[in-house]
C-alpha cells in the first residue's frame, strides 16, 4: 500500500510542471521556482479581510441576538442582510483579484504562469483539498440558505417594517394599540403569493428612498390605493359568509361638568349578514360583495365625498344613485374611477387607529385609569390634549405642568388630598398623547379620519345622508333602525328607552335635526356651532338646548 502512494505521488510530480521536471534530473539535481497563487495579491487580500471580518461579525451578533434580554430592531438587519451582503462582496473581491491577477501574468513567460488545478482524487493530497472544499462548500451553502431564509423572515417581520425600513412612527405606534397588533404588518399590506411579494419590495424601494432623501408626505396619505383587496388579505381571517346577527354596544361618554357625569347609550347594533345562506341580507353587512355588489364614485383621495353610487342585487337588479348637490354631469362623473365598494370603505382604520381626545379620555374613565372625582377633569384632559404643540416633548410638558397648576390654583386642598390622582392623570394623558398624536408627522384623528359609524366624521352618511336619489326618485335609506336599535339611554342619571329604539338626542336640538352628529361632535368640543355664536368653547350645549 505504501509503495502505490509513492507511485502515485511521482505520477502526481510528473504532471505538475511545476514541481521536478523529468527533463532536469532529480528534486536534489533541479528544484523549479514555485509560482504563487493566484490569490497571493493585494486585491485578493483586502476581499479575504472584507470576508473574514463579516464571518467574524456575524457569529458574534448572532450570539448576541441569542443571549440578548431585549430585541433591538437593527441586529436582524446587520446580521441577515448587511454582513452577508459584505461576505458575498468579499467573496467577489476575492475572485476578481484572481481574475487581474492571472491578466497580468499573461504578459509572462509561460513558466512564470500558474497552471490550472488537477483534480486527480487518486492523489491523497488533492483528495483532502477536495474534501476539504466540499465541506467548506456545503457548510457555507447551508449558512446562505439559513441566512436567506432569516433575512426573508426578518424582512417580512413587524420590527423591520414599523422600525428599521420605514420608521413610521405614527403607524407604528398607534398599530402596538389596536386591535390587530399580534397580526403582522405584511398579512395585510402584502399578503399571499409571489406577486404581491414582488409588487411590496419594488413599493418599498420607492418608500426607502423617500425616507433617506426626506421626501415622504407629512402626514403619510391614505386610503393606501394600491392596497390589495380585502377578500385576498382581511377575508383570511374574517369569514364573511359567517357574518349576522346582532350585537350589544354600549357608548360610555362623560361629561365636560364638574362632576364628569356618565352619560351611556345601548345600542343593539344590526351587523346582519351578506350571505343568504346563514341568514337574512340585511344589516350593516349587507353591503359585504356576498349576495350584493355596490360600486361607487368619489371625488377626493380620501374617499370621503361621494357622488354617486349603483347598487347590484343578488337577482342582477341594478340601482343607480346620484347625489343631487353634486353638480356634476353624468360625463364628469364618469371620469372619476368607479370603485368596488370593500371592506376597508368602511373600516378603513383597522389596525393604525387614531381616536379623538374626548374618545381617548371617556375611554380611560372606562377602565378607572382617571379619577372620576377630580373636578373637570374630562374638560382639562381634552383641552390640554386639543392644543396645536409643534413637538411631542413640547406636549408632554404642557400636560405635566398644566393639568396639576390647574388643581393647584383652583382646588388646593385637593391639590393636596389628591396627588396622586392627579399625577395618575398626567401619566396617562401623556400615554394617550403619545399612542394617537404625532406634530412631527401631522397625524391625529382628523387627519385620518374613522368611518366606522358617523359620530366624529361623517362615515355612514358619505351616503346614507339622503341626497343620494335614483332617476325614479327612490333615495338611499337615512333610518337610524336600519343599522342599530337604541335599547335606553343614561344621561345625567336619568334612563330613557327611545320609542321605537330611535335614538334620542340628550338635549333639544331646537329643530336642527337635520345636522349629522359630526357636524358638532369634533371629538375635541372645539366644534363649529351651525349658527355663528362667537367663542362658546367654555359653554355646555344644555346651557342653550334645553334637556327632553
Amino acid at each position: 500500500m505504501k509503495k502505490e502512494e509513492e507511485d502515485l505521488e511521482n505520477a502526481e510530480n510528473e504532471d505538475n510542471p511545476t514541481e521536478n521536471d523529468a527533463g532536469q534530473g532529480t528534486e536534489e539535481e533541479y528544484t523549479a521556482p514555485k509560482i504563487p497563487s493566484l490569490w497571493q495579491n493585494y486585491v485578493s487580500l483586502m476581499g479575504i479581510v472584507i470576508a473574514t471580518a463579516s464571518v467574524g461579525a456575524i457569529i458574534l451578533l448572532f450570539l448576541l441576538e441569542m443571549t440578548a434580554s431585549t430585541e433591538s430592531p437593527y441586529l436582524g438587519i446587520l446580521i441577515y442582510i448587511l454582513l452577508p451582503s459584505a461576505l458575498v462582496f468579499g467573496i467577489f473581491v476575492v475572485l476578481l483579484g484572481g481574475v487581474i491577477e492571472r491578466r497580468r501574468r499573461r504578459k509572462l513567460t509561460p513558466e512564470e504562469i500558474a497552471a490550472y488545478p488537477i483534480l486527480d482524487l487518486n492523489g491523497p493530497r488533492r483528495r483532502r483539498a477536495f474534501l476539504i472544499f466540499l465541506g467548506a462548500a456545503f457548510i457555507f451553502i447551508m449558512a446562505s440558505a439559513f441566512g436567506s431564509y432569516r433575512a426573508y423572515e426578518f424582512t417580512e417581520g413587524n420590527t423591520f417594517c414599523g422600525q428599521v425600513c420605514h420608521t413610521m412612527t405614527p403607524e407604528y405606534t398607534a398599530y402596538q394599540a389596536s386591535s390587530h397588533a399580534r397580526v403582522t404588518c405584511v398579512e395585510c399590506h402584502v399578503g399571499s403569493g409571489a406577486d404581491y411579494y414582488v409588487k411590496s419590495k419594488f413599493e418599498g424601494v420607492r418608500q426607502l428612498w423617500a425616507l433617506t432623501s426626506g421626501t415622504y408626505q407629512r402626514p403619510i396619505p391614505t386610503p393606501v390605493h394600491n392596497l390589495r383587496p380585502a377578500q385576498d388579505t382581511c377575508e383570511k381571517c374574517h369569514w364573511p359568509e359567517k357574518f349576522f346577527g346582532e350585537q350589544l354596544k354600549v357608548f360610555t361618554h362623560f361629561g365636560y361638568d364638574e362632576e364628569n357625569t356618565l352619560n351611556q347609550t345601548r345600542l343593539l347594533i344590526r351587523t346582519g349578514g351578506g350571505s343568504p345562506t346563514v341568514g337574512q341580507t340585511a344589516g350593516i353587512h349587507w353591503h359585504m360583495n356576498v349576495a350584493n355588489e355596490v360600486t361607487y364614485v368619489a371625488t377626493d383621495d380620501k374617499r370621503q365625498d361621494i357622488v354617486w353610487v349603483r347598487f347590484k342585487q343578488g337577482n342582477g337588479d341594478v340601482v343607480e344613485y346620484t347625489r343631487n348637490d353634486a353638480g356634476m354631469t353624468p360625463e364628469q362623473i364618469k371620469s372619476y374611477p368607479a370603485r368596488k365598494m370593500d371592506c376597508v370603505d368602511c373600516h378603513n382604520r383597522p389596525a393604525h387607529v387614531y381616536v379623538s381626545p374626548s374618545f381617548a379620555v371617556d375611554r380611560s374613565f372606562s377602565a378607572d385609569k382617571l379619577d372620576r372625582s377630580l373636578p373637570y377633569l374630562k374638560l382639562e384632559s381634552v383641552k390640554v390634549l386639543s392644543k396645536k404643540y409643534r413637538t411631542t416633548d413640547e406636549a408632554l410638558r404642557t400636560i405635566e405642568k398644566e393639568v396639576p397648576e390647574y388643581y393647584k390654583t383652583n382646588y388646593s386642598e385637593l391639590y393636596t388630598s389628591k396627588s396622586r390622582s392627579i399625577a395618575n392623570a398626567v401619566n396617562e394623558l401623556k400615554w394617550i398623547y403619545s399612542s394617537y398624536f404625532f406634530p412631527e408627522m401631522n397625524t391625529d384623528w382628523q387627519s385620518h379620519t374613522n368611518n366606522i359609524g358617523h359620530y366624529n366624521s361623517q362615515g355612514c352618511y358619505r351616503c346614507h345622508d339622503g341626497r343620494h336619489v335614483s332617476p325614479t326618485g327612490k333615495r338611499i335609506r337615512t333610518e337610524c333602525n336600519i343599522c342599530h336599535t337604541t335599547l335606553d339611554q343614561t344621561f345625567g342619571g336619568k334612563t330613557i328607552s327611545p320609542t321605537g329604539g330611535n335614538f334620542q338626542h340628550p338635549v333639544d336640538l331646537g329643530g336642527q335635526e337635520k345636522y349629522k352628529c359630526a357636524d358638532c361632535h369634533k371629538g375635541n368640543r372645539a366644534f363649529q356651532h351651525p349658527v355663528n355664536l362667537g367663542d362658546i368653547s367654555k359653554f355646555q350645549c344644555v346651557e342653550c338646548h334645553t334637556r327632553k
